[in-house]
């Protein structure tokens, strides 16, 4: 843990100066989300993605590889760690379904922090669509950006064709600015430089790489389309159900070459914008001092595909679709620069960072549990096992997922069941669960799931 010498002591009567060790520790938050990310970053291993702002703020602490959301899709996921509840209890399952419609006098998390005397600002998308639909209370300040004139013109294409509105890349003219990422982080620096007489929670959410894939051009020309190469399926698969994969399947399946590229392209780009978004933040709390006593979050809602199993969205319980990205810097990190292998999942993010606060009045309800330990030792196991959800029409999909497999049920087994090794097939695409030679396995895993 780092220190600093307080030099308050008195000299005594031998003439000598006793020093004392004050812990430095977190005093702020920033807890930034990144809408639709997965773990195309290159300080967890993409060879071709520049994000060297991320990279920075995870040798700066800890970066976890299985932080797992509850939920694949934005508006149930962030109803879900918000509220720190799982996405069932909520009753939150889509995005259709507002936040207010079931909150009731629940305590979200940055309300949590405002009833604690935090300055509490939120820009961008936090909360799942407009203010109103969720938790306005929460915040002693809100915006939300559009993009300017200039920042609706540029190069564009829908990637299918016409088929689906939001499967289209724009390389955008202007500047970062004229975006609304880069308007939401030019008031976080504001924000953060503005003198203040009490600590702040700046919940900072950024939009790309969300579809549309929109970013300044010059975020496109770092990525040319030979480098950017599609996943390559072993040869046959298919889905083991038709509702293993939403429906947009059929579209997907007609992508050529060219098309996977510039899907992959745009995504990289607009990763790469995001990435100076955060940096711009990262540099505005050093420079007003603040990097030293700032807790700093970093994370994905929910995980996202990018031609794994032939999908190219969100919306799934594979691998893909529930591991987003999720880093931790600041005093409450134990050794920094580090990957961790242990597991949580987001419904224990709110519990945390409560703990870490000594927060006042922190719900008892709350469903998740704190890691703050995991954090001062990040080889330290944490979960078992993680659990996520989906919703296909009316009915559910169930995941749970320990060290070494991965199951799901569909419809409480009835519309079928899945299970994958996650040591010999990381991105799942065996459906062991109709092998007899696994039936101890699917038992095993079947406990697990209906044991809470």
């Amino acid at each position: 843990m780092n220190k600093s010498i307080l030099l308050a002591a008195a000299v005594t009567g031998s003439g000598l100066l006793h020093v004392h060790a004050a812990k430095k520790t977190d005093k702020n938050v920033l807890f930034i989300i990144v809408d639709d990310l997965n773990t195309t970053l290159g300080c967890y291993g993409h060879p071709i993605v520049k994000t060297p702002n991320i990279d920075r703020l995870a040798a700066m602490g800890v970066q976890y590889n299985n932080g797992y959301c509850n939920y694949p899709v934005s508006g149930p996921s962030r109803s879900s760690f918000l509220t720190g509840l799982y996405p069932e209890t909520t009753t939150v399952l889509d995005n259709r379904k507002t936040l207010a419609s079931v909150l009731g006098d629940r305590i979200t998390l940055p309300y949590l922090f405002k009833q604690n005397g935090f300055e509490t600002m939120g820009l961008g998308k936090v909360f799942h669509g407009k203010s109103a639909d969720n938790d306005p209370k929460a915040w002693d300040e809100e915006y939300a950006y559009a993009p300017t004139k200039l920042g609706e013109t540029g190069e564009r294409r829908n990637i299918s064709n016409g088929a689906l509105s939001w499967c289209e890349w724009m390389a955008a003219n202007g500047t970062d600015e004229d975006l609304q990422d880069g308007q939401s982080a030019r008031t976080a620096v504001k924000f953060i430089k503005k003198p203040k007489d009490k600590p702040f929670f700046l919940a900072l959410g950024l939009h790309k790489p969300h579809d549309p894939f929109i970013a300044p051009k010059k975020y496109f020309d770092m990525y040319p389309l030979e480098i950017c190469t599609p996943p390559a399926l072993p040869e046959g698969w298919i889905p083991p159900f038709k509702h293993t994969l939403p429906n947009e399947t059929a579209i997907f399946n007609k992508f050529t070459d060219q098309d996977k590229r510039e899907f992959l392209r745009s995504y990289y780009a607009c990763t790469s914008y995001m990435d100076a978004q955060v940096g711009k933040v990262l540099k505005a709390l050093e420079e007003s001092g603040q990097l030293e006593n700032t807790l700093i979050i970093f994370m994905g809602d929910n995980g996202y595909h990018l031609g794994e199993h032939n999908w190219w969205n969100k919306v799934t319980l594979f691998q893909k679709g529930t591991n987003p990205p999720f880093i931790v810097a600041g005093q409450s990190v134990g050794k920094k620069g580090i990957k961790s292998n242990s597991m949580f999942e987001y419904v224990d993010i709110y519990p945390t960072l409560a703990d870490i606060f000594k927060l006042k009045n922190t719900p008892n309800y709350l469903q998740g549990k704190s890691f703050k330990k995991m954090l001062l030792n990040s080889s330290k196991p944490f979960r078992k096992s993680v659990s996520a959800v989906v919703r296909r029409g009316e009915m559910l999909g169930r995941m749970v997922k320990n060290e070494n497999w991965r199951y799901v049920e569909w419809d409480d087994a009835k519309m079928g069941v899945e299970l994958y090794n996650q040591k010999n097939d990381p991105i799942e695409y065996k459906n062991l669960a109709i092998d007899p030679a696994y039936k101890s396995v699917l038992d095993e895993m079947k406990k697990l799931m209906h044991k809470k």
